[in-house]
Order: structure tokens, then sequence, then C-alpha cells
């Protein structure tokens, strides 16, 4: 598409105004657009993950235990950072504190704690095995076709849940 302006370059911008209720398009070169005083230029805003990124790369790269290799495997420090994979059990040992460094960037720790067990509530177990063995009994009326049973367990049910 050419520029509305000068109609001999291409278009890289599209003006969308509006005044009042009414809708104008301008279709502009970077030239034209830059005359009327419109930025074409976008810069993109940083994002601290992509800087983050950038300087553990940069690190990995600089750093002189690249060359350490695992006994067992031969698998090297720089083989795992580029695959992003050990070679085998013992590189855990090899490379234990190249690996503790990485988790502590990451995870902001080097040591996993996990989820702690939360015992269930003794109140809740209970209303569950009721409602099961209620459940169990209501199919067994629906099957034996006793529905005023079947009616009495449902409302059972309802009122448990």
């Amino acid at each position: 598409m050419l520029c509305d302006q000068c109609k001999e370059r291409d278009a890289v911008l599209n003006l969308t105004q509006i005044v009042e209720n009414e809708v104008t398009q301008l279709h502009l070169c970077e030239k034209c657009a830059a005359e009327r005083g419109i930025e074409t230029t976008v810069s993109m805003p940083k994002h601290p993950l992509g800087d983050f990124l950038q300087a553990v790369q940069q690190q990995a790269a600089q750093m002189p235990g690249d060359a350490a290799r695992c006994s067992y495997c031969g698998t090297s420090l720089r083989d795992f950072r580029a695959s992003g994979r050990l070679g085998c059990a013992q590189c855990y040992g090899a490379f234990e504190q190249s690996l503790r460094d990485l988790l502590r960037r990451v995870h902001g720790a080097a040591k996993h704690v996990g989820r702690q067990y939360d015992v269930p509530n003794p109140q809740l177990l209970e209303r569950d095995v009721q409602l099961g063995e209620l459940r169990n009994r209501l199919q067994d009326a629906i099957q034996s076709e006793a529905f005023e049973t079947a009616a009495t367990l449902r409302d059972q049910i309802r009122t448990l849940e």
C-alpha cells in the first residue's frame, strides 16, 4: 500500500483519527509520518527476565569451570549448559557446586523443601464416608425401584453436602 500523502513510498503506519464522530484513516510512510511529528520507531520495553537470562548466559560463558568433566560418563559442564541435561547420576556429584549455584539463581534456594503435608480434618473424613455410604444405598434403592427410600436418601445426601 502506498503512502496517502506522497504516493511514492510504501506505507508503514496506519493513522486513524476520529474528529466529531467522523473516522479518517491515513496510511503514511516513515518520512511523511516524521514530517507530521509522528514517531515510527517503536522502542521495546526492557523486560527484567530478559536481562536476567542474558546475565546468566554471559556468566556461563565466562565460567572457568566449563572444562570440568564427569569421571564416569565424560560429560562436561559446557555440555550440560548447552543441552540442559546431565549425562549420568554421577554428574550430580561432579558438578555439585555449579548445580547449587544454578538452583540458587533460578529458585532462590539450593535446597528443595517441597510441600508440607496437611492432616485432613477428621470431621470432613467422616462426612465423606457417610456420603459414600448414602450414595451406595441410593443406587441400591434405585435399582430395586424403592423410590420413596431413594427420595429420603437423596434428601439426606443434599443436607450433608
